[in-house]
């Protein structure tokens, strides 16, 4: 082969290679966004924290987002399921505390996420607290004090 068809036999073999690994990079990453926040809450909302829904010590049946808007003053939640699917129970709730007042809540029968819920700032001395469920599995937090 003369030195000018091996040079453009390998520049070609590397174009190659780089557009496989370009592509190889792509599709994990993708995949692994799956059940990652929806942007369900709107624009201006940013996740604020997240809270996982475990279905076994290692695996994560779906995600709580709590995420906050400083334009409107309110709190926004989400619980996303990891893997979309068949439909299923799910759940997010949204409240103060210590003192509960009027929970915001949605449930029912889903097949990717439940939610948007919307809170105002909660008052002083009170906190938010959220929850979510898939199934029959469950988790909630607090925190988010004023």
């Amino acid at each position: 082969m003369k030195p000018i068809r091996r040079k453009a036999a390998t520049a070609g073999a590397l174009a190659v290679l780089a557009l496989g690994g370009t592509l190889a990079a792509t599709a994990p990453a993708s995949a692994a966004t799956a059940g990652a926040y929806n942007g369900a809450c709107g624009a201006g909302y940013e996740v604020f924290t997240s809270t996982p829904v475990m279905s076994s010590q290692r695996t994560v049946a779906a995600t709580t987002y709590v995420a906050y808007s400083s334009a409107d003053r309110q709190w926004c939640a989400v619980t996303v399921r990891s893997t979309p699917g068949a439909r299923v129970f799910m759940e997010v709730t949204l409240d103060t505390w210590p003192t509960s007042t009027t929970p915001a809540r949605d449930a029912g029968s889903y097949t990717a996420f439940a939610g948007p819920v919307y809170k105002d700032l909660p008052e002083p001395g009170r906190c938010m607290t959220w929850s979510g469920s898939i199934d029959l599995y469950y988790n909630s937090d607090r925190g988010l004090c004023p």
